[in-house]
């Protein structure tokens, strides 16, 4: 149950403050486990062969087995950076994609810096509002109004507070995106199944954060992100049973003060 829960919360404070300064995080949210050692053969990727549950849902229908990338991948990018036209209609590609979501909602796999597993549902309403919702036995909810980030602990029946701005979300939530000239990309690369794109951003105080989407090839939809933190620490979503029709509940959305008052309130 511990490792269920810190693999969860983990994943909140990746996604909640991982271009924030470290040591801006509550005290209930704790620092990960060791990553696991570098496997020397990656899982090979699978297509997808389920269909789908209804017309509004995409993807597959049953838990995915997330493609964990190898931690080697993240060298220096060269300041002098350049990409083949190849490279640029793929990263327009997803662009594209992105720009053109404006509600998203389904189920995710999660896989923590220890290779822990967490399942839950997640809702997206552009701009701006995002909500996850761990499975039981986490106690862990994040909720984005569209200009703040609550990282919410239902047991604890507290919150922290993020801007909105200064986490990867911002990427996945912003109305329209053109990521080749709206962010920092050092990688694109391509091959039969996937189309993955890497940004990253430097901070002084901070360090070198990336994130890095996967699309799929023959749908163009998304299929999972990766974030990696500072430290060199990966956190991986796969999320499926897609539907982008269905315009989630609006108090999904809504940060309660009341009832989870913020760490700096306790």
């Amino acid at each position: 149950m511990q490792r269920a829960r810190t693999g969860a919360v983990w994943l909140a404070a990746l996604l909640a403050a991982g271009l924030l300064i470290p040591g801006a995080l509550a005290q209930a949210i704790p620092m990960p486990r060791p990553a696991p050692k570098v496997r020397d053969n990656p899982p090979a990727a699978t297509p997808n062969t389920a269909r789908p549950a209804g017309p509004q849902v995409t993807g597959t229908t049953r838990p995915p087995d997330p493609i964990i990338p190898d931690r080697r991948r993240n060298v220096p990018a060269s300041i002098f950076q350049t990409f083949t036209p190849e490279q640029k209609a793929a990263a327009g590609r997803v662009s594209a994609y992105l720009s053109s979501l404006q509600t998203l909602s389904g189920n995710f796999v999660q896989v923590g810096p220890d290779g822990s597993r967490t399942t839950g549902q997640f809702y997206i309403q552009k701009p701006g509002k995002v909500r996850f919702e761990y499975d039981p036995p986490s106690p862990i909810a994040m909720i984005s109004d569209g200009s703040s980030l609550a990282v919410r602990d239902t047991k604890l029946a507290t919150q922290d507070i993020y801007p909105l701005s200064q986490t990867p979300l911002r990427y996945l939530l912003s109305d329209r995106i053109d990521l080749m000239k709206d962010t920092n990309v050092v990688s694109v690369t391509m091959d039969d199944l996937y189309i993955s794109v890497t940004i990253e951003e430097k901070q002084a105080l901070v360090g070198t954060s990336r994130l890095m989407l996967m699309l799929g090839v023959k749908d163009g939809q998304l299929k999972q992100w990766t974030v990696t933190d500072p430290q060199g620490y990966d956190t991986t979503v796969a999320i499926y049973n897609l539907n982008t029709t269905a315009k989630p509940d609006p108090g999904l959305f809504k940060i309660d003060f009341t009832h989870y008052p913020t760490s700096s309130n306790n």
